[in-house]
C-alpha cells in the first residue's frame, strides 16, 4: 500500500543540502578529494572553558532529567542571554517572559510559523532567504509572498512594493541582518523604518541575528530591539552556533514580545523536552565568559575571506569582500552563466571536486548564484582555487 505525504510536504522543495551532500558522495566514491565550502557548519573549536563547563556538568546530579523552566541551569541560562543581550544591544529583557531558549535557531523559527498560521495564512519572506524562514511557513501550511532582495537595493526589502492587500492579509514577516547567504548589512535606520511600517499592521516581525558578532571592519550589528516600540509586534532570533563555534551543541534562543515567545513555549511543549541541562550549562559559561574567543574568531573568518576573495578575484572570477558573516555570494561566472545554480554547482564539484551551495536552495531570487562558506582551512582554499582556476581556463 503506498505511503502518502501529506500536501504540505509535497509543497516543500528538496533540501539543497541534501542534493549537494549525494553529490558529494558520489564524487567521492569515485576517488576525488572533494573539499566542501557548501554549509555554513563551523570547523573551528568552541572555547576551551565552554567545553570544560560541559564535563564539570556531566557529573553533577540529576543533570541527565528533563529539563524544568524553573530549576537553577534553566534560569542561569535565561539570566546569561538577558545579560548577554544588554551588554551588546543594550537591550533589557525580562528573562522569564522575553526569553525562550531553544533547540537551535533553526527549530524556533519553525515552530515560529508553526503556532501563528493557519492554512493559507500569508507570510511575507525576503527571498533569497536562510532556508528555513520559508520552509517553516511551507511546512505549516502558510503562503508565501517573496520580498525580492536585490544587489542594486543593497539586499534590503523595499516594503512600498508589497501590495496593500498582502500586507493586510499578512501574519508575519521575516527579516535578518547580516544577512544569509548575500552577507549584507543594514543600520539601525533600516530596523527604525521597519518599526515605522509595521506598527500598525499586527503582522509579527521576526529578525534572525544569527551573524551579529560576525561583522569586519568599523561595523556593527544592531538588534531590531533597540527601536523604541519592536517589542509591541517584534521578536528577535539567535544561535551559539556560529559566535562560539557550537552548531552540532543545538542551543539558540528567542527574545522579544512576551506573549509571541508564550505561544512559540506553547507549541514547543507539545513536540520536545528541552534542551539538554549539561549544554544549558555550558552555554552559560560561553555567554558569561571571556569574550576574546569571539574577537579571535572574528579575526580568523577576516582572515579567510580576505585570502579567498583575493584568489578568487587573481583568477578572474570577479568578487566582492563581504562587511559580515562567514560567507561569499558569487555570481556565477560568465562563461557558465546559461546554467542554472544547481547546475552549475553540480558541474562544478563533479570536475574539480569544490563543493558550493546553490544560490536557488535559499529561494527563487537566489538563482544565478552560489555561496561559499568560508569552513575550510587556508592551505584547503589554495587548493580550491587552483582547481577553479583550471575549471575556469578550460570553460574559455
Amino acid at each position: 500500500m503506498p505511503m502518502h505525504e501529506a500536501n504540505r510536504m509535497l509543497r516543500l522543495p528538496p533540501y539543497l543540502f541534501t542534493i549537494v551532500d549525494n553529490w558529494k558522495r558520489e564524487v567521492r566514491a569515485q576517488g576525488m578529494d572533494v573539499i566542501d565550502f557548501s554549509m555554513g557548519n563551523p570547523d573551528f573549536e568552541p572555547p576551551p572553558h565552554v567545553t570544560a563547563a560541559l564535563r564539570e556538568a556531566l557529573k553533577m546530579k540529576g543533570i541527565h532529567k528533563y529539563s524544568k523552566w524553573d530549576e537553577e541551569i534553566e534560569r542561569n541560562l535565561r539570566r546569561a542571554i538577558s545579560k548577554w543581550y544588554f551588554e551588546r544591544f543594550a537591550v533589557e529583557l525580562d528573562p522569564d517572559k522575553e526569553v525562550l531558549p531553544l533547540i537551535g535557531s533553526k527549530e524556533g523559527i519553525a515552530h515560529l510559523s508553526l503556532a501563528f498560521l493557519n492554512n493559507d495564512d500569508l507570510a511575507l519572506v525576503p527571498s533569497p532567504a536562510y532556508p528555513v524562514h520559508f520552509n517553516g511557513v511551507i511546512m505549516a501550511g502558510g503562503i508565501l509572498y517573496n520580498i525580492p532582495l536585490k544587489e542594486e537595493n543593497h539586499y534590503l526589502p523595499d516594503f512600498s512594493t508589497i501590495p496593500r492587500e498582502t500586507t493586510r492579509l499578512s501574519k508575519l514577516m521575516f527579516l535578518s541582518y547580516p544577512h544569509n547567504p548575500t552577507t549584507a548589512t543594514c543600520d539601525l535606520e533600516f530596523f527604525q523604518k521597519t518599526i515605522h511600517w509595521g506598527q500598525d499592521k499586527n503582522i509579527i516581525v521576526a529578525h534572525d541575528l544569527t551573524y551579529s558578532d560576525i561583522v569586519f571592519g568599523a561595523k556593527k550589528a544592531h538588534s531590531l530591539l533597540e527601536v523604541k516600540g519592536s517589542r509591541k509586534f517584534c521578536i528577535e532570533f539567535h544561535t551559539l552556533s556560529k559566535s562560539y563555534s557550537m552548531p552540532g551543541w543545538r542551543l539558540g534562543f528567542v527574545v522579544g514580545n512576551r506573549d509571541i515567545l508564550a505561544s512559540i513555549a506553547k507549541t514547543k511543549s507539545y513536540v520536545d523536552f528541552g534542551i539538554f541541562r549539561a549544554i544549558q550549562y555550558a552555554a552559560t559559561a560561553a555567554l558569561t565568559g571571556p569574550q576574546g574567543y569571539v574577537k579571535n574568531l572574528v579575526t580568523a573568518y577576516k582572515k579567510r575571506i580576505d585570502y579567498f576573495i583575493d584568489g578568487m578575484n587573481r583568477i578572474g572570477w570577479k568578487s566582492k569582500k563581504p562587511s559580515a558573516t562567514f560567507y561569499s555570494w558569487h555570481r556565477i561566472p560568465q562563461p557558465y552563466h546559461q546554467l542554472t545554480s544547481m547546475e552549475f554547482t553540480e558541474i562544478l564539484m563533479r570536475e574539480t571536486g569544490v563543493a558550493v551551495a546553490p544560490g536557488t536552495g535559499f529561494g527563487e531570487q537566489g538563482e544565478g548564484y552560489v555561496r561559499f562558506a568560508m569552513v575550510v582551512p587556508e592551505a584547503r582554499m589554495k587548493v580550491a582555487l587552483e582547481r577553479i582556476q583550471k575549471f575556469l581556463t578550460q570553460k574559455v
